[in-house]
């Protein structure tokens, strides 16, 4: 009944739930301005068949991201007012900028697009969609920026007279390396959630011969980017681990159970951890390998985590300053395993797209729906390896997630908020499945498509 530990997990369970609908949001916007610019272009009216039908997922998705985000700022002052207190002259100014750019950006023009097909010139009602896709990366753009600035702080000052972090420099803040590479990494990652999203329903309607021709377009266009997509995701992983070594060398050695400092290092490709999650059993390495990921050399030294620790312990005074290693070390491991499958899956789509359907491989189409968690899946283990890798850190080297929690909080208050908020959430998981399901099942031929009939839902969400 800690209420630090409590309100770690609150704020956990809510953001996981909120970030199962981003990525898709993120990469599926920019499918229906690929369709929908086709279609402005050539006239051809499947393309807009597409748009429309992809589109209803979009907003089914949009409507959920948008009620499920809005609780996470609310946290900031209820369970975190020791954080928003110290940081929130530097915290909010990204915050901010995506409510007043971004939010605003993509609310009004996600109406042209639903209200405007019939009543607004083509080329506009393109454009309303394409600023709705831009609105969401740019938010993403900025809430990664604010996170990137607690793992890697820039561009700031401690004012000794209130004790409060305050923004010196928001070109340092707008530019810090670790945003960019966040951003990288999550818009990659989008694209790859919103594919394999495309991907798996198309393959549900071929496998049926369903619109046949309508799907292979659809599932044609999601292997193709998927495959880049998915490539792009590890690229963009493998450069940000590289720089995690420089700038966060404790989450790094964790991700990697590596204990003490090695040049050349092992990769531990697989460990055992006793109870306490911080101490190995036992292991299977491979030699000179995680020097090799790290420098492209089979030598190079990597510090451990004991050499950090006492490092630390100098550097911030006594304390426990190793994450919990045992999640950080296999959430690391789930999300490259994941990703190297879809890597696989992705490249197997795009055979059979390019190959015409041999009838022999297309026998498995049935099989690839399940391909749809997979990035759900590498997102959420990413994102927690994120969050864990760099406790007891809240804002890395400056304030301890113990010392940002509300000093008034009671345990009681956050447990029973933390079961209304699962048990709410886990209900609005379920809508949105079930919503999802309906409307993929029912294809492009649907009764009222042109409507786009879950439009007042999503009005009314966002109102």
């Amino acid at each position: 009944m800690d209420p630090v530990i409590l309100s770690r997990w609150q704020f956990a369970l809510t953001t996981i739930y909120h970030f199962f609908f981003v990525p898709l949001t993120l990469g599926l916007g920019w499918f229906i301005v690929i369709w929908e610019t086709i279609y402005v272009r050539t006239g051809n009216e499947v393309y807009k068949r597409l748009a429309k039908f992809w589109g209803k997922l979009f907003l089914i998705n949009f409507a959920m991201g948008v009620v499920t985000g809005i609780v996470l700022e609310f946290q900031f002052g209820m369970n975190w007012s020791g954080f928003s207190r110290f940081v929130g002259d530097v915290f909010g100014v990204p915050l901010a900028l995506d409510s007043l750019l971004a939010f605003f950006l993509e609310s009004v023009f996600l109406g042209i697009w639903i209200f405007g097909w019939e009543t607004v010139p083509k080329r506009l009602h393109l454009a309303s969609i394409f600023l709705v896709a831009l609105g969401s990366n740019i938010s993403a753009f900025w809430i990664l920026t604010a996170n990137a600035w607690m793992q890697g702080p820039v561009g700031y000052m401690i004012n000794e007279a209130t004790g409060r972090a305050e923004l010196m420099d928001f070109a340092a803040l707008a530019f810090n390396p670790r945003a960019w590479l966040f951003f990288w990494h999550t818009i990659s990652a989008g694209f790859t959630t919103a594919a394999f999203f495309v991907l798996g329903i198309s393959a549900y309607h071929l496998a049926r011969n369903q619109n046949v021709d309508f799907f292979r377009r659809s599932f044609r266009l999601a292997a193709t980017i998927g495959l880049i997509a998915a490539v792009v995701v590890g690229v963009a992983g493998h450069v940000q681990g590289t720089y995690l070594l420089e700038v966060q060398p404790m989450a790094a050695a964790a991700s990697e159970a590596l204990w003490d400092t090695a040049d050349p290092a092992p990769f531990t490709v697989v460990a055992i951890f006793d109870s306490t999650g911080k101490r190995e059993t036992w292991s299977l390495q491979i030699p000179k390998a995680l020097s090799l990921l790290y420098f492209f050399r089979p030598e190079g030294e990597v510090p451990g985590i004991n050499q950090i620790q006492a490092e630390y312990e100098t550097l911030y005074g006594p304390g426990d300053y190793v994450p919990l290693v045992a999640l950080t070390f296999w959430t690391f491991r789930i999300m490259v395993g994941l990703g190297l499958l879809m890597i696989t899956l992705g490249a197997y789509a795009l055979f059979l797209a390019v190959r015409n359907w041999p009838s022999k491989w297309a026998r498995w189409l049935k099989w690839i729906i399940w391909v749809i968690p997979l990035p759900y899946l590498a997102n959420t283990a990413g994102w927690v390896l994120t969050e864990t890798g760099r406790q007891p850190w809240i804002v890395q080297g400056l304030l301890k997630t113990v010392d940002a929690v509300s000093p008034n909080l009671e345990a009681g208050t956050v447990l029973l908020s933390l079961i209304v908020f699962v048990l709410i959430y886990a209900v609005l998981i379920a809508i949105d499945v079930y919503l999802l399901a309906k409307y993929s099942k029912a294809g492009p031929d649907a009764e009222k498509q042109e409507s786009v009939d879950v439009a007042p839902s999503v009005v009314g969400a966002q109102g």
